[in-house]
């Protein structure tokens, strides 16, 4: 799952990303309204964690705004506030659910994936390509019913490519969407993770899922 974040408080933020990143979701974190309003209207993410007192434009006014586009991405609103109004206001608005600050985060977790299996429905809980699938419930992986074991990143990276089946991905890409931050062109951590990706996935087959585009990047189709 690919999460924004919309918190400007720094410490809670990390403290809800690191967590996020435990369980294997891929958590984006952004500390003010508009630019979070402006990134959810251009990206795809599964949820967002949307703090009612954030700078920039408040989380009521960012809710308000995505559903008037008819962005109906899922969205768990975070209040400090001990007043039932806002709460009122945000459900009102649109909002799936709210957690009062402060929480456990594995609460947080546990209403992210209610509020993400309402959203989506239990069919969309298996991503295919081939005869290659992958189980966002079960975390397992399969190619030609052998199952395949992979570690929490390798499954978040084969996630993002089978989601975007055909599309020439760089590394600068993979390393925001994948790891979370800007791509350090001195670090060769994509071109690892991808070598250890296609050992587990391709080696063994005729058929090749994940192809090198020179000067480019990475793309993921089946072809031999």
């Amino acid at each position: 799952m690919r999460i924004l974040i919309i918190e400007d408080e720094k410490k809670i933020a990390s403290f809800i990303r690191k967590g996020l990143l435990e369980v294997g979701f891929n958590p984006i974190v952004i500390h003010d309204g508009l630019e979070g309003l402006n990134l959810a209207t251009h990206e795809r993410f599964d949820a967002l964690i949307l703090d009612i007192m954030v700078p920039g434009k408040d989380g009521l006014s960012v809710l308000k705004e995505l559903r008037s586009k008819r962005n109906s991405v899922p969205v768990i609103l975070l209040t400090a506030r001990g007043g039932a109004q806002d709460r009122i206001e945000g459900l009102n608005l649109g909002a799936d659910d709210y957690l009062p600050k402060p929480f456990l985060i594995e609460e947080l977790i546990a209403r992210l994936r209610a509020v993400w299996r309402r959203h989506s429905g239990e069919g969309l809980t298996l991503l295919s390509v081939g005869d290659l699938t992958l189980n966002l419930t079960t975390r397992e992986v399969t190619r030609a019913k052998t199952k395949i074991e992979l570690t929490t990143r390798e499954f978040i990276l084969l996630e993002y490519l089978m989601r975007i089946p055909g599309r020439v991905c760089t590394r600068t890409q993979l390393c925001e969407q994948v790891w979370g931050y800007h791509f350090d062109t001195s670090t060769n951590v994509v071109d690892v993770a991808i070598q250890r990706l296609r050992k587990k996935i391709d080696d063994e087959y005729e058929m090749k899922y994940i192809h090198t585009v020179r000067g480019s990047g990475y793309c993921f189709k089946l072809k031999s």
